[in-house]
């Protein structure tokens, strides 16, 4: 199974509102072997947020080998038919490398108002788009009848270059999350969990996928970590637990993140494969001013770990 170190970020993790920052981000991200980078989703949010999928079509451009994925996409606040479209022709132009991942979106109710969806339709909107965009990217003529859309004898033209279709893989941390990645998702990227509640979330997937006839593939589960290096453990700690995403207050940034020395940060990492994880989105916990560096070291002190394998 092979074992792969991608990247990513929340918001806009670099010193200022330039977007030379970003491109350096990417271009460092290319030639340094890292696997893939990944960007988080937000359409309404307090700070400066990029729209995804501008960015990843900008991606498919700029970069010749890396993959690049959502981190994840608020499904339910798009249209199934554009983002259909929009995925597909992404991964045509790049050869390949578009890899959608999709969740039900935040818990903010103000979002979904400003996007014209019913913030209590979200979980039945994005099961129904599950199935019909993978209609739309496989099928001549699809007529499609459903709770929330209808389709009329759609063909979308061009295919995706990954066949039959790009996978689509599932996020969140729930039992109705891991329901979902089993009856229709084809991997599981969740963020904020410990190790053994990830080794519990895979066992919870492959029983519903069980129960639906069908398996997701072994070396499709993933994990999104916090990291930061620091001399120590307790240094790297005092630097980056301030910049860690903190959706879960409960637990300490250190039992869901990767912080210290090369060692430190290869030793947590290990503690995800070992509960099956194989996938990893590395978010860098730090100054702003620190992110390309830590990125360097990501991609100097990590990546050839476990990319030889």
């Amino acid at each position: 199974m092979k074992i792969r170190i991608g990247t990513g970020f929340l918001g806009w993790p670099f010193p200022t509102r330039e977007a030379r920052y970003l491109w350096e981000f990417v271009d460092v991200c290319e030639a340094q072997g890292i696997d893939s980078i990944w960007m988080s989703d937000r359409v309404v949010s307090p700070g400066m947020t990029l729209e995804s999928m501008s960015v990843l079509a900008a991606m498919a451009g700029r970069t010749k080998r890396m993959k690049f994925g959502n981190s994840v996409l608020a499904l339910p606040l798009r249209n199934p038919t554009v983002l259909a479209k929009e995925i597909a022709t992404i991964d045509f132009i790049s050869g390949g490398r578009m890899l959608p991942a999709v969740g039900i979106g935040t818990d903010s109710p103000a979002e979904f108002e400003a996007c014209g969806v019913p913030f209590k339709e979200r979980a039945g909107r994005t099961d129904e788009m599950l199935v019909l965009m993978r209609r739309l990217w496989t099928e001549e003529k699809v007529t499609h009848r459903g709770k929330y859309y209808q389709t009329t004898e759609v063909t979308l033209s061009p295919r995706p270059a990954q066949k039959p279709c790009p996978p689509i893989w599932i996020g969140g941390r729930t039992e109705a999350a891991f329901r979902r990645v089993g009856r229709l998702g084809d991997g599981w990227l969740p963020s904020s969990m410990t190790p053994a509640e990830v080794g519990e979330g895979i066992a919870s997937i492959r029983r519903h996928a069980a129960e639906s006839g069908r398996s997701v593939p072994e070396d499709h589960y993933g994990a999104i970590i916090g990291y930061c290096f620091g001399a120590s453990k307790a240094e790297a700690l005092k630097a980056g637990a301030q910049y860690a995403f903190r959706t879960r207050p409960e637990l300490r940034p250190e039992e869901i993140g990767a912080f210290g020395t090369a060692e430190d940060i290869a030793t947590a990492i290990e503690s995800f494969v070992a509960q099956g994880s194989s996938k990893f989105v590395m978010r860098a916990c730090c100054a702003p001013e620190e992110t390309l560096g830590q990125t360097e070291r990501l991609a100097r002190e990590i990546v050839p770990l476990f990319h030889k394998r």
